[in-house]
């Protein structure tokens, strides 16, 4: 079966509401599908953003089935054509995943066809590990490493270096810098309003605004919208 992804830097744009922005890409990549599966662990109030989903999820015409409100979310995640995974904090997300035992089952459901869509934090946990997140880890999961469904890594919301601020903390670019001191995957700086489109070894940058490449032992490269980034299917 071919593996569809669509990995989002952010679920909402200044100025627009939850999903807004991304809702044709939505749309397009589902297809048929008229029920997604809701992964709502990044946030503390999950009834709360179930809600929020399912509000979004209806004005495009699907429904929605959240993982929290089951007894037995492993048998939800089996049955499911389509999965979103919210963003909120990536390391109360991931911790949550193993806590439930569902990281193989949704690798197992994506393997099999069923789409994976995540915005944020949901994209960051479909990477190889949640090292180039952005949270603060308020919990500790088991491992950084994460459902490894592509062969590299994201930092959501990536913000360029500012030549003008006087801010002497680290830029996001001196982070990821850091990261590949120590560590060897592709890392895609994911600006807001970007998102990439995979499906099976086709990668497409889709959105406004672009995104930055880090590559370790390299200069960043930056890409537009509309992209072919293939190679970063090389596992």
């Amino acid at each position: 079966m071919t593996k569809r992804l669509l990995l989002i830097s952010n679920s909402t744009t200044h100025g627009g509401g939850y999903l807004e922005d991304c809702a044709d890409e939505i749309r397009d990549i589902l297809g048929a599908v008229k029920r997604v599966v809701f992964v709502p662990f990044a946030l503390h109030d999950r009834d709360g953003y179930t809600a929020r989903a399912r509000e979004a999820f209806d004005r495009m015409g699907y429904e929605v089935d959240s993982v929290h409100d089951s007894r037995d979310p492993k048998q939800v995640v089996h049955s499911g054509e389509a999965f979103f995974v919210g963003g909120g904090n990536t390391f109360r997300l991931l911790n949550e995943l193993y806590r439930r035992d569902l990281l193989k089952p949704i690798c197992a459901a994506v393997d099999r066809g069923a789409i994976y869509m995540g915005s944020s934090a949901g994209s960051n946990v479909a990477c190889v590990t949640i090292k180039t997140t952005n949270d603060m880890p308020i919990v500790q999961p088991p491992s950084f490493d994460a459902l490894n469904l592509v062969p590299f890594n994201i930092n959501a919301h990536y913000v360029d270096p500012d030549p003008s601020s006087t801010h002497m903390g680290e830029t996001r670019e001196t982070r990821i810098r850091e990261f590949h001191e120590m560590n060897d995957p592709v890392v895609v700086g994911l600006r807001e309003g970007a998102m990439l489109r995979i499906e099976e070894n086709s990668v497409v940058l889709e959105g406004t605004t672009g995104a930055r490449i880090f590559r370790k032992g390299s200069e960043p490269e930056e890409f537009a919208p509309g992209s072919s980034l293939d190679f970063l299917m090389e596992w």
